[in-house]
Formats: structure tokens, sequence, C-alpha cells
């Protein structure tokens, strides 16, 4: 079930004429974009690029007669908490414009299905515009929510489900295979080869799209049982207008995950309210705030800290320069229409300053304000996040 009411049509059978050279130039423009680190071949996006015809002409030839074979992953490890770490796999350059045109080549086939409450890697969308949407369904009464957590889905994602949704679309051999090799790969971590049985890699280029073609049953279902909700890939919330809802909204959602191979995170799942607040996309929106989340901002503190160590050289343009892409970057996520953070990012103002002047001076004292003042950082080009939040809502005002 792809899409509500939607008239059966033929699946897609002429997808590998398709690939082209033109298709995979623009997909290596994409992942050039991006940037990104090499992969187990240490071939860089430079390297990539300096004899980039050749390589596309190779790379073509190899998708179209079959004989395509990704390498394995190198695995990586990024924070995910204080406690935990994420694994990310990184495919290597040739990979990743394959699986890019191969998401150019799917995308279409997938888009015109994807329930319009579906925010997640989807053209055109971003996690504000799902923020609004959870927030409009807030102001027209429902206020009870099933938050809801999948169990580290990326990577307990079974590749029977994968692929049967994929093939109920696509009926192409070759890109089936395809997508098969792409999710079997295999990982590489310290020179050890582990093979890949489950789940889709964190940090494939692919890997989102197939994660909202398996999830877009789920959607789908939650809209036939006439329940609302927000999903931004595996992360999603029911609105409701009951606790007694609500808890139906969670017993169903454990009876539509089980058939695809997934369960909840029984600590991370929760009923709340909207009084009470509840986090989504890196908020904590309740009835009276929309702020930045405890995680979200220990995150920002951490970066800044990196940035501000005491017993480094105070080099004022370097690190105002370094730590204004910091600032700008969070205040660009946080400071929008809908949120509450101006008077935490005074807060912030004046925290930053106040680990510049530590910086400077080597200690902290608050007679150190009069030494270096406000206005002094100004001049030197820091950024002002409370500043930026004032200019953001009188411009939506």
């Amino acid at each position: 079930m792809m899409g509500i009411n939607s008239t059966r049509k033929q699946k897609v059978h002429s997808l590998t004429g398709r690939i082209t050279l033109r298709l995979l130039l623009d997909s290596f423009k994409s992942v050039k974009r991006n940037r990104g680190a090499a992969g187990i071949d240490k071939v860089s996006i430079k390297m990539f690029e300096a004899n980039l015809v050749d390589n596309l002409r190779a790379l073509c030839r190899d998708l179209k007669n079959g004989s395509f074979e990704p390498f394995p992953l190198r695995r990586a490890y990024v924070p995910k908490n204080e406690k935990e770490l994420r694994p990310l796999g990184i495919p290597a350059v040739r990979d990743r414009v394959a699986q890019e045109a191969l998401r150019r080549l799917l995308n279409p086939i997938f888009e015109p299905l994807f329930h319009d409450s579906s925010y997640g890697f989807r053209q055109g969308r971003n996690c504000h515009m799902a923020i609004r949407h959870a927030l409009s369904l807030h102001h027209h009464g429902l206020r009870d929510i099933f938050d809801a957590d999948i169990r580290a889905f990326f990577d307990n994602l079974p590749y029977p489900v994968i692929m049967k949704a994929v093939a109920a679309e696509v009926a192409d051999g070759n890109i089936l295979r395809l997508v098969q090799k792409f999710l079997r790969s295999g990982v590489m971590e310290h020179g050890v080869f582990k093979p890949t049985n489950i789940g889709t890699p964190q940090g494939g280029v692919i890997s989102p799209l197939l994660a909202n073609i398996v999830l877009n049953q789920l959607d789908w279902q939650l809209h036939e049982r006439g329940y609302q909700f927000v999903r931004y890939a595996d992360d999603f919330v029911v609105l409701c207008r009951s606790r007694a809802q609500a808890e139906g909204a969670r017993h169903f959602v454990q009876q539509v995950l089980a058939t695809l191979g997934l369960q909840l995170s029984v600590e991370k799942s929760r009923i709340s309210t909207f009084r009470q607040g509840y986090s989504f996309l890196g908020f904590v929106l309740t009835s009276h705030s929309r702020r930045m989340r405890p995680k979200s901002l220990q995150k920002f503190k951490d970066k800044v800290r990196v940035l501000t160590i005491r017993h480094h050289n105070f080099e004022a343009q370097v690190v105002i320069e370094k730590l204004n892409r910091v600032l700008q970057g969070t205040s660009r996520y946080f400071a929008t229409s809908f949120s509450t953070c101006r008077w935490l990012f005074q807060k912030l103002d004046s925290w930053i300053r106040m680990r510049l002047r530590c910086m400077k001076f080597k200690r902290k004292r608050a007679t150190d304000n009069y030494k270096l003042r406000n206005r002094t950082f100004h001049k030197l080009g820091l950024f002002s996040m409370e500043q930026f939040c004032l200019q953001q809502q009188s411009a939506t005002a």
C-alpha cells in the first residue's frame, strides 16, 4: 500500500535505459556539493574528478550491463549522545555517484505516492514545515501526543521489507539488483570485513529514500485509521484529541511496525500533552514555548567550548570567524517565526563573550567586562544570536 485510494498502475520496467553520462555527471555534481570523506578505496572527490569523464564512462558501462559491484562501506562513528556513538557507513565516491543516480531514477516514481504529512528528505520540505504542521494541528484541538521512537531504525530495517516495497513499483531487475547490492555491500572496520545482513547504512545517499519508501506504508495506514501525524524520516508524532486515542495510536503503531520487522523504543516513546511538552526535531514544543531542547543546547555549547578553550591564543579574527559559522548555523535553525528563543539567545551571547574574555585574559573575572566591552566584540564582527532572533521575528511580524 503506497497511496490511499490510488489507481493501480503498471510497474516501471525501463529504468536502466535512463542511466546516461548526463545523469551520472549531474549525480557527481550533487555528491561534490555535499562533500564528504573518501571511502574504503581512499579516492577523494578531487581525485575522482581529476579523471572524471573516464570514471563516469566506466561507471555508466558497469551500471548498465549489471557488472557493477560497490565497495564495502568505511565505518566511522559520530557522537549520538553523551554515552553512545552513532555508526556511519561511508561509501566510496564512485558508489556515492551511483547511489545518487539510482536515487534520481527512483525518486520521481515514489514521490507522488508519499503521504503529505511526511517531510523528511523530500524536495521543497524541511524540519520547520514539519513543526509548523504539528503546531497547526495543536491549534485545531489535538493536544495529546504519542511521541514515537523506532528502535535503531536504520540498523534494523530488514532487507526483504525494503526490497518488497521497492519492487511493488519497480520491475527493472537490474535496478532491483543494484539496490540489493548497496544494501549488502558490507562494512570495513579496523581492516576487517563485516557482512551486512540487515539495515540500510546511515551515510548512504539512497538510505533516506529507502526509509521513506518503507515508512510510507505506516503513513497511509495511520491515515486510513483517521490519525493525524507528522513524520520526518524515522522521527514522528501522532497528535490526538484524548489520551485514550493516543494510547490506541501507540498500540496501532506497534502492530504496523511489527509487520515491517521493526519495534518501538519503549524507553524513548511516550505519551504526553501539548501543555507538558515534547521533543521534536531539535525543539521542545509546548503550549507556551518552542525552544531548543536540552540535548540540542548541549551540542551547541560543546561546539563553542572546542573553539574557545582558555589556554589557546586569542587570535580574534580567526576565533570569531570560526565561531560565527557555528552561531549562524544554530541561529538560522532555531530563530524562526514560531520559536521563543530570544532570552535563551541573550544568555548564550553573554556566555560566549565570557568565554572569549577568558581566552584573552586567561582567567574568569567580572571586572574583565570593562577591559573588553561588548561594543568591542561588535566591532570585531562577533555574530549576535539575540539580534538575529529579533530580526527574524520583526521580518515575519
